[in-house]
């Protein structure tokens, strides 16, 4: 998270559907790199050992929406290198 202070809570919107831990953590690092102002959720719950986030996936990133564009670029990017290794 970086620069939540010009962004108010209530400015923050979802912006993408996150697939795994690697993913949230790759992401997280490249927009506090980038300096844009986000938050990573993860749908985890202990209660349920974690069952929830194979219905919803593994988490969340939420944003302002000016940076909308920008991540969703980056998040195909890192997606799209990821299934050229597979």
């Amino acid at each position: 998270m970086t620069d939540t202070e010009n962004y108010p809570r209530g400015e923050y919107v979802s912006i993408a559907l996150l697939e795994n831990t690697i993913e949230g953590q790759l992401m997280g690092s490249i927009l506090a790199e980038q300096n844009i102002p986000h938050r990573i959720h993860s749908f985890h719950d202990t209660a349920y050992d974690g069952l929830y986030q194979f219905q919803k996936g593994w988490g969340e990133i939420t944003a302002p929406a000016p940076y909308r564009a920008t991540i969703l670029d980056i998040l195909e990017k890192i997606r799209s290198d990821t299934e050229a290794v597979e």
